[in-house]
């Protein structure tokens, strides 16, 4: 197996990673983001548990993709490769900051104690606080900031011929539509966590899930990869001259 091969196959594994993570996360935090109470209540620490650490290996598995691609990505343009790492970094780096919001809700409740029922209100509007911070961050990461890098990896992808560019289109028309949804959730157009906002994801999720699947059963066509790049010199060659 070549180095290509390989890098191939841990991205592919990784981008899986990534889906399975973020569902996971998303469904065990349920009740410390839809629950109001939750903080003056009974809880759910363990399950809420669980969601963070879904959500720091969905962290560290957008980072794995980003070093995975860039030996590959570098090859066909270096500048947007870099920026491709970057804005993978910064989208995990929101992340965390959710994570540490919600288990934050899991320390109000824990230090408030039996004290607690006196001082309901605030400690609710303290936890509604750190959820509210949550839920930004979700809309800034793995919307806005993964609908960009989404763009420039299918962008690199589609000049590059690296996987075929009817997968590539899936990719820049899903990190659009995702970027177009965030700005919607943004203005009150309609809620994050909704029919039209899960719809509006499902085609960033089919291009990463396919993609996935072709990285680990196919790998790169490396070949088209290759003949794009020397076309692309050939006419910068030919300008030249």
């Amino acid at each position: 197996m070549s180095e290509t091969r390989r890098l191939a196959v841990v991205a592919g594994a990784l981008f899986l990673v990534t889906e399975v993570a973020a569902i996971g996360g998303l469904a065990l935090y349920r009740p410390v983001l839809e629950g109001p109470g939750y903080v003056v209540g009974s809880g759910a620490d363990t399950r809420v548990f669980l969601g963070a650490l879904c959500e720091l290996v969905l962290a560290l598995a957008v980072m794995g993709t980003g070093a995975a691609l860039y030996p590959v990505l570098r090859r066909r343009g270096e500048a947007a490769a870099v920026g491709y790492v970057c804005g993978r970094l910064l989208e995990a780096a929101v992340i965390v900051v959710g994570i540490v919001s919600v288990l934050a809700v899991v320390t109000l409740r824990r230090s408030a104690g039996p004290s607690g029922a006196s001082d309901a209100a605030s400690l609710v509007t303290a936890g509604k606080a750190l959820v509210a911070l949550h839920d930004w961050t979700f809309l800034l990461g793995p919307n806005f900031v993964l609908g960009a890098n989404t763009l420039v990896l299918a962008c690199l992808m589609y000049t590059s011929r690296l996987v075929p560019r009817a997968l590539a289109v899936l990719g820049l028309a899903g990190g659009a539509l995702i970027c177009a949804s965030a700005t919607a959730v943004l203005f009150g157009v309609y809620e994050q966590v909704s029919v039209a906002g899960s719809l509006a994801a499902l085609p960033v999720f089919a291009w990463e899930v396919t993609l996935a699947v072709r990285l680990l059963f196919k790998g790169f066509d490396e070949a088209a990869g290759d003949g794009a790049g020397e076309g692309a010199r050939a006419r910068v060659d030919a300008l030249a001259g």
